[in-house]
C-alpha cells in the first residue's frame, strides 16, 4: 500500500492573500496620487496635480 502526500493549499492560499493585499494596497496609493495628493506624498509640487488633472475629472474627484 502505497501512501500519496498532496501538498497543503495553505501555502497557496496564503500567496493569494498576500498578492490580494498588495493589490488593493497599490490600488489605494494610487487612487489616493490620482485625486487627492497636491505634493503633499509625491513631493512634486503641483507637478502631480497638473499631471492628473484630466483624470481627476473623468472621475468626478474635485481638483479647484
Amino acid at each position: 500500500m502505497a501512501i500519496a502526500h498532496s501538498p497543503s493549499r495553505a501555502n497557496e492560499t496564503l500567496a493569494t492573500v498576500l498578492v490580494t493585499v498588495g493589490v488593493v494596497l497599490l490600488a489605494l496609493l494610487t487612487l489616493y496620487l490620482v485625486g487627492f495628493d497636491q505634493g503633499v506624498i509625491s513631493r512634486s509640487g503641483m507637478y502631480m496635480h497638473e499631471l492628473m488633472h484630466d483624470g481627476r475629472h473623468l472621475l468626478g474627484l474635485p481638483c479647484h
